[in-house]
């Protein structure tokens, strides 16, 4: 198996800054005159606002201005359901909705503003518990849902903001002859992406148009949102990322960015506002989502799958943002990676008074997987089966059919469950009383999306990339240099980016999705070979040489063959510099999805086929102290089929992170809510993250098939899928020493302590 330490160094561009502490993040960014922003949140869940004065606010020396919703247009936004305001109108719909925003000389000066603000309200009914605000006498989070303008294949109802629904043959006649039938529950709380850098935003204006400094993974997701909030063409809002402080999904979509805009207007100065960890917890609208999952499943007497049937509560919060794909997106998790002739699953987006839920790393995945899991070694135990070879059985193959009647081509979930499974069984050996191997397989999807990219090769051989793409510390940016080397034939070093910038760079999705490597790393491809074609031409002419002979390697264009045949590149780009500039420019098609046959989707938001799936086998090797119920996870084995690998380095990392924060999802992290909806734990005393003495020995296999059709050199995608089997191998490995299912995640102490003596929690 390979390690980490054997692997070449791979020197980072933004690595030096990061680590000598140089680099500068959006909160170390001060301008002449810059002022300070702070909100004032609703501080309650649901109540109708009768009163909201900040007449005096805007009265005290200092204060250059205070905005609440009749400041700015009176509109709707979020894709798919537009369903929220800028600021909070008539209706508050969670604790960290906001009110107002304050434009200050200083943090105190903002801070009395804040406090003279004027804020009465009528209290609403808490919608908090899922399957009650379901029923059709439940008080409805949006009073107004019917008249929210949708797009695409939405249905909904009530506190139902979307459902999906997804079938194939019929499960209830197959459930009926199955010999074994298993029947779970499973609730997974909500929890945080996290990130230690808290939010960051500073604006300041030119004229008519803005610039905008933020800690964002998708830089221009937030600068549409500018634009269609404040109503300004794109011509006259740049958004520039700063080095970012990772984001785990919560610094996905637009935020806050419009808000500060809308003060630095109105000032005529440059705002700066940087959250609190407070505010890090409770305001932002990307959070995991809590969810239940009921799930039943038949098998024959060899132990196949025959039926799988499941219901799906996913806790929306307040307003859907980005979550409106999340019920599809469940419904596949919660079938899983399984041959299941018959299928019929019911997955809900349901709105409460929390805080909203977002594209936090894998959304649904991590709790689908985990429930999926759980239950799968409950029905392999109740076939009489080991639950390794009832996977081994069970699981998808090259030319299986999936769960929407998607053929899959080569992958390689078997080869997974193989090496993960066969890793820890030699690392470990015969177990103590108080220890357990658990396992689990995963899935997550590629996202393809229209990218771009730019480059330009210097009068010394040294290039220029400018990519749409952004870095929130996953190194997938970095890997565009490496590929953008290797089609020029010259050094990763010689290789500059330019990215985090929407005033230099063509269009892209940012880190987002796992779809840095995938998009942009096809747009930087396909520009360096722009170049390289041109270099191909121009050593073609001096070596007196075909074209289609000339190779680029070492920094030279040499003929195939006979490299003492040579010239440097760098000479060809001298000598192109007195004549046509090497320029490379590319936009990258976007792969096919897959077909989808024989299958029924309600609530198709895009992802009923999955392009280029990843897969993967986790092994969680655990230790439980049975007198306080604390877990330990010492080791954690792991496969993934992730495509061609081009980055080896970066990718172990991924994983690593990946599943650390997994560990985290599975023992200590989760929300509190109190019954009036508000958050107990906001804050990293009462939140418990892992740090690094809580991290497992990593072991990592690739299983490297190339993938057509999708990423650059055969990828796919890689930063997501890490985190989404870890809690269930975790999960099965515990349920092992306790006896049974813990069915709560987190798997906190107490939780696995009252298993153990068989107490409701």
């Amino acid at each position: 198996m390979l390690s980490v330490t054997d692997l070449p160094p791979f020197v980072r561009a933004d690595g030096p800054d990061k680590v000598t502490g140089s680099g500068r993040y959006t909160a170390d960014l001060t301008f002449t005159g810059m002022l300070v922003a702070k909100f004032r949140y609703a501080e309650v869940a649901h109540a109708r606002i009768t009163r909201l004065d900040v007449a005096a606010a805007r009265a005290i020396p200092g204060v250059f201005a205070v905005l609440t919703a009749a400041d700015v247009p009176d509109l709707r936004y979020t894709p798919v359901i537009p369903d929220r305001t800028l600021f909070a109108r008539d209706v508050v719909r969670f604790e960290g909705e906001v009110l107002a925003a304050v434009a200050a000389v200083d943090a105190a000066v903002a801070q009395q503003a804040l406090d003279a603000i004027i804020f009465e309200y009528e209290e609403l009914p808490v919608v908090r518990d899922l399957e009650a605000a379901m029923a059709d006498d439940a008080p409805l989070v949006h009073q107004g849902w019917e008249s929210y303008a949708v797009t695409g294949d939405t249905p909904r109802a009530g506190n139902v903001a979307t459902f999906s629904s997804l079938e194939m043959g019929d499960a209830a006649a197959a459930m009926a002859e199955a010999t074994t039938v298993v029947t779970s529950r499973y609730v997974a709380d909500g929890c945080h992406a996290a990130p230690i850098e808290p939010r960051a935003i500073v604006a300041q204006w030119e004229g008519e148009k803005v610039t905008i400094w933020t800690s964002t993974q998708v830089p221009f997701d937030a600068r549409a949102g500018v634009c269609e909030t404040l109503e300004l063409p794109a011509s006259r809002v740049r958004v520039i990322v700063p080095h970012l402080g990772g984001g785990f999904g919560g610094k996905c979509g637009f935020h806050f960015e419009a808000h500060i805009a809308a003060l630095a207007r109105v000032a005529r100065r440059p705002v700066k506002l940087v959250f609190s960890r407070y505010e890090e917890f409770i305001a932002p609208d990307r959070r995991r989502e809590g969810m239940i999952i009921d799930i039943t499943t038949g098998v024959n007497t060899e132990g196949d799958i025959v039926a799988r049937t499941a219901w799906i509560a996913i806790d929306n919060g307040a307003y859907v943002a980005d979550a409106a794909f999340f019920p599809q997106l469940a419904a596949m998790h919660v079938a899983g990676p399984y041959k299941t002739p018959a299928l019929k699953i019911e997955s809900n987006l349901v709105y409460t008074n929390h805080q909203p839920s977002g594209s936090v790393r894998a959304p649904t995945a991590p709790q689908g997987c985990w429930a999926v899991e759980s239950h799968t070694d409950e029905v392999a135990a109740a076939a009489g089966l080991d639950p390794i070879e009832f996977r081994r059985r069970n699981i998808v193959r090259t030319g299986d059919v999936g769960p929407v009647g998607q053929t899959y081509a080569e992958i390689g979930l078997d080869q997974c469950l193989d090496r993960a499974t066969a890793a820890a069984r030699e690392a470990v050996g015969e177990l103590p009383d108080d220890e357990a191997l658990g396992v689990a397989v995963g899935w997550w999807p590629s996202f393809a999306s229209p990218a771009g990219a730019y480059a330009k090769m210097h009068d010394d051989g040294s290039v220029q990339v400018i990519t749409g793409a952004q870095e929130c510390g996953t190194g997938a940016v970095m890997t565009l240099r490496k590929i953008a080397a290797e089609e020029l034939g010259i050094a990763e070093s010689d290789i500059e980016l330019i990215y985090q910038d929407t005033g230099a760079a063509p269009a892209g999705p940012g880190a987002t999705g796992s779809m840095t490597l995938l998009n942009h790393g096809r747009a930087v491809e396909r520009a360096a070979q722009e170049i390289a074609t041109q270099l191909r031409e121009l050593a073609a002419d001096h070596l007196e040489a075909a074209t289609d002979d000339i190779v680029l390697a070492d920094g030279l264009a040499f003929v195939a063959g006979s490299p003492a045949s040579n010239v440097a590149i760098a000479e060809l780009a001298a000598t192109a510099a007195g004549g046509d500039l090497l320029l490379g420019k590319a936009s990258a098609p976007m792969p096919e999805w897959p077909e989808i046959v024989g299958s029924t989707c309600v609530g198709d938001q895009g992802v009923a086929s999955w392009l280029a799936p990843q897969f993967s086998c986790h092994v969680a090797h655990v230790r439980l102290d049975r007198d306080t119920g604390v877990v330990r996870v010492l080791d954690v084995y792991a496969a993934h089929d992730s495509g061609t690998i081009i980055n080896p380095i970066g990718a172990h990392g991924q994983v690593e992170g990946g599943i650390l924060m997994g560990i985290g999802q599975a023992l200590t992290e989760g929300t509190q809510y109190g019954e009036d909806a508000k958050q107990r734990n906001a804050g990293l005393l009462e939140y418990k993250l892992q740090t690094i003495a809580d991290a497992p020995g990593v072991h990592t296999q690739f299983v490297e098939i190339p993938t057509p059709d999708a990423g650059p050199r055969g990828a796919k995608g890689l930063a997501e899928a890490p985190n989404v089997a870890t809690a269930g191998a975790v999960a099965n490995a515990v349920a092992k020493l306790v006896g049974q299912p813990v069915g709560r995640l987190p798997m906190t102490a107490e939780r696995v302590w009252n298993t153990l003596r068989e107490v409701t929690p």
